[in-house]
């Protein structure tokens, strides 16, 4: 004998006193769905977190990019060299080697591997060892001995080329992730030619007949460069592309106790 069919079950509603039943019974739309995926269930509510357009600025930070702070502005905001970048970055310090070497101590601690270059090297032995040597530290070498320094994107190199007035050109150039900074105590016939190649430029006190040169090489008005051989120690004029500001390098107490205070003769 064949077997009876079995009844459908009937549709079966929700009552009114369900809590998901509107109050005619049926459930809101939408809602059935959500409780049936399990995504999307109603929560406690609280009231929305706006902000005016006017009170946007409040949530604005002082450092406009990440990198070495270099020192702070006249009004008191950081100022931020960012030298780890996926493009090919040269910078140009005219002054001292405090600066420079505060600028390297400040790059090892991003995590930057510094290669410095440069035919004194007893001046960055104590550097070397504050910072440790070998390839994630900070390294030295003579002048046109810098090899090869496998740059990326995870270990961006910084290379600091302390190679007196007449720097030679040298193996190791600007590339992805490797950027090269000069430092030139004073003027020489090969700084115009540094300048215009440089994508930021740095200048502390210098003569009144190399201010004017500076002055005419990178297009500083008179106001600008008027200053320069009054410019305190640890006080940098710096330029990049229209934008020119003093800074003035803070050292911390341990970098006073490692280079000592800030000096512009070295």
């Amino acid at each position: 004998m064949a077997a009876m069919p079995t009844p459908a079950a009937a549709p079966r509603t929700p009552g009114a006193g369900s809590p998901a039943a509107g109050s005619d019974g049926t459930r809101p739309a939408g809602l059935a769905e959500r409780l049936r995926t399990g995504f999307g269930l109603l929560g406690p509510r609280h009231p929305r977190h706006t902000l005016s357009v006017d009170e946007f600025d409040t949530l604005a930070l002082p450092i406009g990019d990440d990198g070495v702070v270099v020192g702070v502005t006249g009004e008191g905001h950081p100022a931020v060299l960012g030298v780890n970048r996926p493009t090919p970055y040269d910078v140009l310090l005219i002054g001292g080697l405090w600066t420079a070497q505060v600028l390297a101590l400040r790059a090892a601690a991003t995590g930057a591997r510094v290669a410095v270059e440069t035919g004194r090297a007893q001046h960055w032995a104590q550097v070397v060892q504050a910072v440790g040597g070998g390839q994630s530290g900070m390294t030295v070498h003579d002048v046109g001995r810098v090899p090869p320094l496998g740059a990326s994107a995870g270990s961006p190199v910084l290379v600091i080329r302390d190679c007196g007035m007449r720097p030679p050109r040298g193996r190791v150039v600007s590339a992805p992730w490797q950027s090269v900074l000069t430092l030139l105590p004073y003027l020489s016939p090969v700084a115009p030619r540094l300048m215009r190649q440089a994508r930021v430029v740095g200048v502390q006190r210098v003569s009144p007949d190399e201010a004017a040169e500076i002055g005419r090489v990178i297009g500083l008005p008179r106001a600008e460069y008027e200053p320069l051989p009054t410019l305190a120690d640890g006080v940098t004029l710096w330029c990049a592309d229209g934008d020119r500001r003093y800074v003035v390098t803070q050292p911390t107490d341990a970098e006073v106790g490692l280079l000592g205070v800030a000096r512009r003769m070295d």
